[in-house]
């Protein structure tokens, strides 16, 4: 591919497109049937086809249970399927953090648990032998700025005390100067997608049952439970785990601790003598990470991520259009070839949300808020709800537990920003301005958010010149939307729900559309 001519060059001249996805498609030869009837029965349902959907799946099949998986789109093709895919037990700055906030212990647990995640994976992959690129590599969290050495001396210290083979260091791989930087070895990269699929093959050989494109829109904890899909089938199981990245159920209001988050990514080749040799992660400049992916012919792919912010909420072009020159600035011969974007939920707290979905809960589970890091803290949480679910409580479990109500004083603070930005939204955005002759002055391949008869109306004009109009409120609680121009979406500031430009559900946790409606021009 030939070098682009500017710092994002061919990028936004087409739609974003993920590598993972683009190198592992899916074909109609390998879809699994939607879930139909109503006499389907399993011990155990699992809603959610990602990263931790299909890793609980897979090890509750393992343990003798009888499981179906319902995705409401494509196994592995949703927040998983736009990860950066490291597996890591180095998550940032968070052993620090951790230490301060949950002691010495609670930082060891979610050491041990994350870092026995990492080598399940590795495990996994070699028992299914999957061909999904697994690499090992050192993984760092570093800063730039000489103020930051303290912190990130700090978190070197923190990470060794909880039990990792962490180490402070002042020399990377990367072709810029680095001020200080946590060094881990011995940790993977891989291509998430090879590998969950491979997981899913396995799955359905040990007797599970996967259905895609069934989107599910109720639960009903009873003894057994029923779960209902949006076409009218049923299933009923004697435990249910929500993995759907966002709870698509509100009756925990854990959307009030899950504060969700967008990070853009761009990839490209380099020459693979420029390998950096390793998986890097700075908060600096809105997050910026890299790391690099077998790619063939002397290259390897670079992948940059970054430029966070809350969905529905930035000029995502010109996002990507700084992301690029950043990894161009520092990559000179990088040639560019796709460009995705990625949602993560960070909880309030630090910690996700793995185990009992309520404090009333006894057949119902949830896993959520791995805050970017759910490859690692998909696959533990698989192991933890596994086990749970079959009576035994590992050590963390505690940590973890979503009922978890001695940490609702530390995350006051957290908790209360979150809320305040909600109602900002839910409040202040009802007060745009905009009218009927709006409308008309949309351009093609744009969309606004403007009054048309007193209410609130997400209109999209295609290239054609043609206007789609639909209800700008949020189903899933009632903000507004607004336009992501370059991924072509609406999305929610709120919870992060995000909706295709004709209103059809995208990304939970909304599970009906944005109602249709007429405009005149």
């Amino acid at each position: 591919m030939a070098h682009p001519s500017g710092p994002s060059g061919p990028l936004l001249r087409g739609e974003p497109e993920s590598y993972w996805l683009s190198t592992a498609p899916a074909s109609p030869d390998s879809a699994y049937p939607p879930l139909t009837g109503t006499g389907t029965d399993v011990d155990v349902a699992v809603i959610g086809g990602g990263v931790a959907g299909l890793s609980t799946a897979w090890e509750l099949a393992r343990a003798g249970r009888s499981v179906a998986v319902l995705e409401a789109g494509r196994i592995a093709a949703g927040v998983t399927g736009h990860t950066t895919a490291k597996v890591t037990a180095l998550h940032g700055l968070v052993y620090a953090r951790l230490r301060r906030t949950r002691g010495p212990e609670g930082a060891r647990l979610y050491a041990r648990s994350q870092a026995e995640a990492v080598e399940r994976v590795a495990e996994v992959a070699a028992l299914l032998e999957a061909d999904c690129e697994l690499e090992r590599r050192p993984a760092f969290t570093y800063v730039t700025r000489p103020e930051g050495r303290g912190e990130v001396r700090e978190e070197a210290n923190a990470a060794a005390q909880a039990g990792l083979d962490a180490t402070y260091v002042e020399r990377t791989g990367l072709p810029y100067r680095v001020e200080a930087a946590v060094r881990l070895d011995d940790q993977l990269q891989f291509h998430p997608r090879k590998y969950l699929l491979a997981l899913a093959r396995d799955l359905v050989a040990r007797g599970g049952a996967l259905h895609e494109h069934t989107r599910v829109t109720g639960l009903d904890e009873g003894t057994p439970c029923r779960v209902t899909t949006a076409d009218g089938a049923v299933l009923t199981a004697r435990d249910v785990v929500v993995a759907t990245h966002y709870p698509v159920f509100d009756r925990a209001l854990l959307f009030a601790r899950l504060s969700p988050r967008r990070e853009l990514v761009v990839t490209g080749t380099v020459p693979a003598d420029q390998d950096p040799g390793g998986m890097y992660i700075t908060s600096e400049g809105g997050t910026r990470s890299v790391r690099s992916a077998p790619y063939g012919d002397g290259r390897r792919l670079l992948i940059v991520t970054g430029e966070s912010f809350k969905p529905g909420t930035a000029d995502v072009a010109a996002r990507f259009e700084r992301l690029a020159a950043w990894a161009r600035e520092r990559f000179p011969s990088i040639a560019f070839d796709r460009h995705w974007a990625t949602q993560d939920n960070d909880s309030t707290d630090t910690v996700p949300l793995v185990g009992a979905f309520h404090p009333r809960a006894r057949h119902t589970w949830v896993a959520t808020g791995f805050g970017g890091w759910g490859m690692s803290g998909g696959v533990m949480a698989g192991r933890l709800l596994t086990e749970l679910i079959g009576g035994r409580r590992p050590p963390w479990a505690d940590l973890y537990d979503p009922r978890r109500l001695w940490t609702q004083v530390r995350e006051a603070p957290a908790f209360l920003r979150h809320q305040t930005e909600v109602a900002r939204h839910f409040v202040g955005d009802r007060l745009r301005p905009g009218g009927a002759d709006a409308v008309a002055g949309i351009a093609p391949g744009t969309g606004e958010v403007v009054r048309v008869h007193g209410r609130h109306c997400a209109v999209y004009r295609d290239e054609d010149g043609t206007a789609h109009a639909v209800s700008a409120r949020c189903t899933h609680l009632g903000c507004l939307v607004a336009f992501n121009a370059a991924e072509r979406a609406w999305e929610c500031p709120c919870h992060g729900s995000r909706f295709a430009p004709d209103g059809a559900v995208l990304q939970g946790p909304a599970v009906r559309p944005l109602e249709r409606w007429e405009v005149g021009e």
